[in-house]
């Protein structure tokens, strides 16, 4: 993002080019859209496409739930139970279902 960039309009651009949503859900994010902001934004657009995958960080499904029901009912993994290697290993099995995703 260059410097002076509206932030919102970058957001945007992202979300629409996007072709998978992460979402790590920790306690700080659960309380962040219970509010009116950014991340209810975005997370408002990720709800609206197939591919949106929560990662559990310090927190629980059954929180989740309390705050976004619909999050809460897509599969996932939980830290809890698999650690953040094996996290990002099986999120790099997702890899071959979307083939025009760089890979950094």
């Amino acid at each position: 993002m260059l410097l002076g960039s509206p932030l919102m309009r970058e957001i945007d651009k992202g979300l629409a080019q996007s072709r998978v949503g992460i979402v790590l859900v920790t306690p700080a994010f659960l309380t962040r859209i219970k509010n009116s902001g950014i991340a209810e934004k975005e997370l408002s657009v990720l709800l609206s496409r197939d591919q949106l995958i929560p990662i559990m960080h310090g927190t629980t499904f059954e929180q989740l739930f309390d705050v976004s029901p619909m999050l809460a009912s897509r599969s996932g993994l939980s830290t809890k139970e698999v650690d953040m290697a094996n996290v990002a290993l099986k999120l790099k099995e997702l890899l071959p279902l979307f083939p025009d995703t760089p890979v950094n």
